[in-house]
């Protein structure tokens, strides 16, 4: 008798064969096989396999375990979980042969009133006066314009939010960013986020500096600004493209146009039209009379009135098609964004969309597209500094993507210089943002976007960035001692070079009393109940049983006295950098880091 070679087979028929992905979590993996969490871990260890519940398997050991237990294993379906875990709207089919030159996809950005609207506006004004001689009917948030004979696609986002929310996603949509800067106002703190997000999502970058005309304009004033910021113009020596413009009266737009089209020259920007169509869902609403209405971005193929379309975990058939001027239209090529009727519901921002062949390939596309969802929401990883190592090393790159906060403006050079000065061997600390105040859930959208974590030094979490945090997995470290801080990002760095490390749990404290020291420093008074808290390791703050903190010792007492170590049912007092919201009957938690043998 032949095996089938898409089945691995055993001598019970107890179950029918399941279905595994390519990778499943031990915690994944035991809900397929309908088993305990324990009774799977336990397979693996006699395999020789040391597993968490969160930890991840390749498909030839997660068949072993399934083996063991009598259970059938079907291989994954390779291409179809390809399709829906691919990178969003990216073409993997993209080849010399079928790359054909694509208009780019431009996103402006900039601080508020520095004339972003009045730009759009213009270029939206001159694009319907040139064809049309009428009035602007805009249709929906991106549009297209023609310069020279190309076009160029100018995507209408409110800001950097919703232009790091789609990165969020997984979308990477933006093929260059446009900054526009008020030539009497200069660089402002919108204007420093909206380059730090483009340059996390790698975008090149063109300065459209606004303005120009009015008094008070001082463009080398905004060059020397820039330069501080590492945005070096041309006029100094750089490469990133300066405009000088008036978007009000349309002086220098021309311009701007024209070196945009330079620009995507360079870079080559090429899709392959005749394929299905795949791409970005920008923005959805719900209409009164038509229904889910999707603003859709074609990235590659092409899009056709009656198409079955998969976006997100969402289907239909097109129904209609409405271009950025409100004019319907039959087919939509690379680069086109479109408003499209027939989605049975509204998808999100970011979520990618893919043009199916017919309605038995979408259910079986947004079948396994749920499973992945699942799985994903079923094995929320901790987020915890190990973590993110063990992501990163994941990735195969030596890159350790760091945001900065601090409490106030003066402690941000300080800082950012502290953590540039930090040098490991093959590996790249990057700082992708820096600015004072709060952590905002702004910060936790960029830190999503760029796989970083999130370092505060003197200040503190706004409540909703850290449920935010939570939820996307994003590290936030708060410090009140620097030296801290540069501690756990040097020994962060060295680990994407070493053996995997792991935290094992020394012991755990209740907290019983608090103690106020100082203007802003707390002291929990604790009760050891089991083990013991030792002043050289770490520690966690747990609150109903989740983790709400992580950070180093600062200060350990029993009655008067300093102490290296708490043992079991002692009392004292225990003081954690950067954490000041203790609450009776919170846990700590005491932890130190090993390497994993």
């Amino acid at each position: 008798m032949v095996q089938d070679s898409n089945q691995i087979t055993n001598s019970s028929d107890s179950k029918s064969p399941v279905e595994l992905p390519s990778n499943v979590s031990v915690g994944e993996l035991a809900n397929i096989l309908e088993l305990s969490n324990v009774d799977v871990i336990k397979s693996l260890m006699r395999l020789g396999v040391m597993a968490t519940v969160n930890e991840i398997v390749e498909f030839d050991v997660a068949a072993k375990v399934a083996a063991s237990f009598e259970i059938g294993v079907l291989k994954p379906k390779d291409k179809e979980d390809s399709l829906a875990a691919k990178k969003t709207g990216m073409d993997s089919d993209l080849s010399e042969e079928n790359a054909l030159p694509r208009p780019p996809i431009v996103t402006i950005l900039g601080h508020v009133d520095h004339g972003k609207t009045t730009l759009l506006d213009y270029i939206r004004g001159t694009k319907v006066v040139d064809s049309e001689a009428g009035g602007i009917t805009q249709g929906i948030g991106a549009y297209q314009v023609e310069k020279n004979n190309s076009k160029i696609t100018f995507i209408d986002t409110p800001g950097h939010a919703a232009f790091t929310q789609m990165r969020a996603n997984g979308a990477q949509v933006t093929d260059i960013a446009i900054i526009v800067i008020a030539a009497d106002d200069g660089v402002m703190p919108q204007t420093i986020e909206a380059i730090d997000h483009a340059r996390a999502a790698n975008v090149p970058l063109i300065i459209a500096m606004n303005k120009i005309d009015l008094q008070g304009a001082d463009a080398d004033k905004v060059y020397a600004q820039l330069a501080e910021h590492e945005v070096i113009v041309e006029s100094y020596g750089g490469d990133t493209i300066t405009v000088l413009i008036s978007a009000l009266k349309g002086d220098g737009v021309d311009d701007l146009l024209e070196n945009i089209l330079l620009l995507s020259e360079i870079q080559e920007l090429k899709a392959n039209p005749n394929r299905l169509g795949i791409g970005v869902v920008i923005e959805s609403k719900m209409d009164r009379q038509k229904g889910p209405v999707a603003t859709i971005l074609v990235r590659s193929g092409s899009v056709k009135n009656g198409d079955i379309i998969v976006a997100g975990n969402l289907r239909g058939k097109i129904k209609s098609m409405v271009d950025g001027f409100g004019e319907n239209i039959d087919l939509a090529l690379p680069s086109t964004p479109i408003e499209i009727l027939g989605l049975n519901g509204l998808p999100n921002s970011g979520d990618q969309f893919d043009v199916m062949e017919s309605e038995k390939d979408a259910k079986e596309l947004l079948q396994t597209r749920e499973r992945l969802s699942s799985q994903k929401k079923m094995n929320k990883s901790a987020t915890t500094m190990d973590e993110v190592m063990r992501r990163v090393k994941q990735s195969g790159e030596h890159e350790l993507s760091i945001i900065i906060k601090t409490g106030n403006s003066g402690s941000i050079d300080a800082v950012s210089r502290a953590v540039q000065q930090i040098f490991i061997e093959d590996v790249e600390i990057k700082i992708i943002h820096c600015s004072s105040g709060a952590i905002t859930e702004s910060d936790i959208l960029l830190a999503t976007a760029s796989n970083a974590i999130i370092l505060g030094f003197e200040t503190n979490v706004e409540s909703g960035a850290r449920k935010k945090g939570a939820l996307e997995n994003v590290t936030i470290r708060t410090y009140d001692i620097i030296y801290n801080l540069i501690d756990d990002v040097a020994n962060s760095a060295k680990n994407l070079l070493e053996p995997e490390k792991i935290s094992v749990v020394l012991g755990h404290a209740n907290i019983l009393e608090i103690f106020t020291r100082g203007k802003r420093e707390k002291i929990a008074g604790v009760r050891v109940t089991d083990g013991s808290m030792k002043r050289s390791g770490r520690m966690r703050v747990l609150r109903s049983g989740e983790e709400i903190f992580d950070g180093a010792i600062t200060s350990m007492k029993h009655l008067k006295e300093n102490v290296n170590e708490l043992a079991n049912n002692f009392e004292g007092g225990i003081m954690i950098d950067g954490f000041h919201d203790y609450e009776i009957g919170d846990v700590l938690e005491a932890y130190e880091i090993r390497q994993n043998k």
